[in-house]
């Protein structure tokens, strides 16, 4: 079986510092054995990650839309920010990859894909994150659930990590998989565990954020 954190962020997204190896680390100390590196608007850590890991890495990525983010999973490369819902699918789908909806139905997170828009292509939607430790009310991951199990859309969870305490906080059990295919039928067989990280993980968020463009800003 698999204990899989399915939402993970590293140094490549611009608000957190984590290293591939301090990722790889804290994973085997913790026991998950398969993570999905969602970087926001870039895939490159996650397929870097796939080539050191000696566990299932997924290759996914937050892109910004236009009305929010959408998680393309099984990628091969990145997807630009800036598009259209429609447009974004439309690249994941090209590159053989699912459509996952994180941090659904949020909202105090701006980044968080509108609510009527997630009514609205709920038939081109593989999967929904029903658990993600950053969101911190209850009442927006039942309604994620219930949204998922209506529509029959497969489940999943993530810690949303962006920093290595974070690990693990979210993760499902299941059964070992395949590609994509076998992924959704794994998730079906699947449990979810988890529990909410602490608002104050959102400061160190801040933090890498400001001194990430602090950086970029010298060089």
């Amino acid at each position: 079986m698999l204990k899989a954190d399915l939402h993970i962020h590293t140094e490549y997204s611009m608000d957190c510092t984590m290293s591939l190896e301090k990722i790889i680390s804290r994973c085997q100390k913790l026991g998950i054995n398969c993570v999905a590196i969602a970087d926001h608007g870039t895939a490159d850590g996650a397929l870097k990650m796939q080539a050191m890991a000696p566990f299932t890495i997924i290759a996914a990525e937050e892109i910004l839309t236009h009305h929010g983010e959408i998680m393309g999973m099984f990628l091969k490369e990145t997807i630009p920010s800036g598009l259209s819902v429609a447009e974004t699918i439309s690249r994941i789908r090209a590159q053989g990859g699912l459509v996952n909806i994180p941090h659904p139905f949020e909202t105090i997170r701006g980044s968080a894909l509108n609510g009527k828009v997630i009514e609205e292509i709920a038939g081109q939607i593989d999967v929904m994150e029903v658990l993600n430790s950053r969101s911190p009310f209850s009442a927006n991951s039942a309604k994620a659930l219930a949204f998922a199990q209506k529509h029959n859309i497969a489940q999943c969870a993530g810690s949303d990590a962006h920093t290595h305490y974070e690990i693990g906080n979210a993760y499902v059990e299941m059964p070992e998989f395949n590609g994509k295919d076998e992924f959704l039928q794994a998730l079906a067989q699947g449990k979810i565990h988890g529990h909410r990280s602490s608002p104050v993980v959102r400061l160190f968020s801040s933090w890498a954020k400001l001194k990430n463009q602090f950086l970029k800003g010298g060089n």
